[in-house]
């Protein structure tokens, strides 16, 4: 097998000990189990371990299921009692084996329900742990953003000169609309004023869209929201030689071209 390592760490093993296999997932299985030793010991390795942990964690089963299983290995070893105190007659051996695999059943029965609850435990705090560090990386995502437009506002207000403002007006689209670009062409900087931003709200479905006119041609500069940010100064995409800007209300994520029809406020350099 030329990836027999892979082959170990992919689960399928694991699968096979708990059961969770097809009848011709489980037969290729024990078909590589004899052809590769390696493959033969961790099954073993798994089904140790997995025992050991069950043991480990076994918990004291409930007053009426120990009772119906006490009963029912009473009930079969009164069936399998022999009348007289002597070896067990050769038929009689069949007898005291189905009671000893009686007794096995139930006590595996019990094992896999304290494993089965135990691993349920197991993912219910994996879950907890999972929403927490996303809740935790969404606050530092946010805060990260907020630093990033502060030191873009302060970058802006220590350099003033090297930059040009462009100031958009609103289209007949939306005539109150109005925004500040900040545009230097000798860094290729572009960024937008938040703190003076005057566009209509934008739904969940759209966000406005920066464009520059270069050549006639306009270039993507991305996307921001109406909402008006007190930290200032918000870096958009990197652009050269524009002659003016432009923002349309596009589908949330940005379009590859400007809808003209949606055309919210201009400005020219």
């Amino acid at each position: 097998m030329k990836n027999l390592k892979s082959y170990l760490e992919s689960g399928i093993l694991e699968q096979y000990v708990l059961g969770d296999l097809s009848i011709e997932e489980r037969l290729e299985v024990e078909k590589n189990a004899v052809k590769y030793p390696e493959i033969k010991a961790e099954l073993i390795e798994i089904e140790s371990a997995l025992l050991s942990y069950a043991m480990s964690n076994a918990i004291e089963p409930a007053e009426s299921l120990r009772n119906k299983v006490l009963n029912s290995l009473e009930k079969a070893e009164a069936d399998v009692r022999p009348l007289y105190a002597a070896s067990p007659k050769p038929g009689q051996f069949y007898k005291y084996a189905f009671a000893a695999s009686l007794a096995l059943f139930f006590i595996s029965v019990i094992l896999l329900i304290n494993l089965n609850s135990k691993l349920n435990d197991s993912y219910t705090q994996i879950a907890v742990l999972q929403s927490g560090n996303q809740r935790f990386s969404n606050q530092v995502n946010f805060i990260d953003e907020e630093l990033r437009d502060t030191r873009n506002a302060l970058h802006f207000y220590q350099n003033q000169a090297a930059y040009k403002l462009v100031t958009l007006k609103g289209s007949d689209k939306a005539p109150a609309a109005s925004m500040l670009v900040a545009f230097n062409p000798d860094e290729e900087e572009v960024m937008i004023d938040l703190s003076t931003l005057k566009m209509p709200s934008n739904d969940k479905e759209h966000q406005y869209q920066l464009w520059a006119m270069v050549d006639g041609k306009p270039v993507d500069l991305g996307v921001f929201d109406s909402e008006v940010d007190s930290t200032g100064m918000k870096k958009m995409k990197s652009v050269k030689n524009a002659q003016a800007f432009a923002v349309t209300l596009e589908l949330r994520g940005g379009s590859a071209n400007p809808t003209m029809d949606q055309m919210m406020a201009i400005g020219s350099i």
